[in-house]
């Protein structure tokens, strides 16, 4: 097993990593707290390749890999876990599934913009009463000769406010519930998109939230992603890329913790003495460390899985839970370190620890992917069982 990066990842690691510290570090506080969308860094990260990573050339993307992806949104997060999320919706949930389930048709149309940061796109799953529970959805699509007519709501879309092209998920045949959902392109200048009101959040406040609203939005039946009825399928696929999306920004803005609790305590002295000299602090900054490493781990692990083809819900369960849960512990920790001025926005620590929260619960909760993980594990139980009592 192979743990040294290819030449080409270290590239990427090291531009990113110089793009983070000399243009966002000096801004991020500042636009973070004044709620300010970074429109300009997400034209430059669509400059950079960095909207579209694992894009193959062809349709506008780097064409790179799913490490080389992992690692550059870590970069980011480490630095603005807020621009961090704009990227991982645009790459993981919304160009993933083009890439996967897209035709033709619809990879030459809307990859290209989507890659080079010329358009941004949004996932719109989620509803009021279908939070987890996705296939309790109520957004209907009704056909209408070569169109479907889209009604209903949803919330909590991430870039719901800006972007240009929404993956949108509504029923087709209400009357089969999870297997009824189908899957629609659908561009938001089109007649009954409307964007409702915006989430006023704990972090990622420069990462906007919104509430959309469908009225008679008509959808050509060539804008439908997959077949009538996929998809549920389809959401749950998107959803194992974009849990290793979320496990990398985790691991960043642990990283990001780590890192400042380190600097810190060189220089903070207590007792006539740095902090560095204290036990106590040596134990936290070790169990940091420990546990950064281990989530990076299983989160490249993950993205190797993906980029091979293989099923990785899992693995990306896997990476995502531990790597979340890793995130707020670091934020907590690194909180805990700073004392009093953690507490204070002067110190990145504070907007770390309020970003952090939301990664144990966005594309999947903690309890969530414990679900996943322990069915996975149980149906392996079973199949073995199963092969062992036809060998007896």
């Amino acid at each position: 097993m192979d743990f040294n990066l290819t030449e080409e990842q270290l590239l990427v690691q090291e531009t990113t990593r110089s793009f983070a510290t000399k243009e966002l570090k000096p801004v991020a506080s500042r636009l973070d707290r004044e709620g300010i969308f970074p429109q300009e860094f997400v034209k430059q990260l669509g400059e950079m390749g960095l909207m579209g990573v694992f894009v193959p050339t062809e349709y506008g993307g780097a064409g790179m890999d799913m490490i080389s992806y992992v690692i550059a949104l870590e970069e980011i997060s480490k630095v603005w876990a807020a621009l961090g999320t704009i990227m991982s919706v645009n790459n993981s949930l919304v160009c993933g599934a083009l890439m996967r389930f897209g035709n033709e048709a619809q990879k030459k149309k809307y990859l290209e913009p989507l890659a080079k940061g010329d358009w941004l796109g949004c996932y719109s799953l989620t509803e009021a009463n279908s939070g987890s529970d996705a296939g309790a959805m109520q957004s209907q699509a009704q056909r209408d000769g070569g169109d479907y007519v889209l009604n209903g709501s949803k919330v909590f879309t991430t870039n719901g406010s800006r972007a240009d092209l929404a993956l949108v998920y509504a029923l087709t045949e209400p009357a089969q519930s999870k297997q009824g959902i189908s899957a629609f392109l659908i561009e938001t200048k089109s007649p009954g998109f409307n964007v409702g009101r915006l989430e006023d959040k704990l972090g990622l406040r420069s990462s906007d939230t919104a509430a959309l609203t469908f009225e008679d939005c008509r959808v050509p039946e060539s804008n439908r992603l997959g077949a009538e009825g996929e998809g549920f399928k389809i959401a749950l696929a998107t959803l194992d890329g974009g849990r290793i999306g979320i496990a990398a920004q985790a691991v960043g803005i642990a990283q990001g913790c780590l890192e400042e609790a380190t600097s810190y305590v060189c220089e903070r002295r207590q007792f006539g003495k740095p902090l560095s000299e204290f036990g106590a602090i040596q134990q936290m900054l070790a169990d940091l460390a420990t546990e950064v490493d281990a989530a990076r781990a299983l989160t490249y692990r993950a993205a190797w899985l993906y980029a091979q083809g293989r099923n990785v819900t899992r693995a990306a369960a896997m990476a995502k839970l531990y790597a979340s849960e890793t995130c707020n512990r670091s934020a907590y920790k690194a909180v805990q370190i700073f004392g009093g001025y953690g507490y204070t926005k002067e110190f990145p620590v504070e907007r770390f620890y309020r970003d952090a929260r939301v990664t144990t619960l966005y594309e999947g909760t903690s309890e969530i992917q414990r679900l996943i993980i322990a069915r996975s594990l149980i149906a392996e139980g079973e199949s073995f069982r199963g092969s062992q009592e036809k060998s007896v």
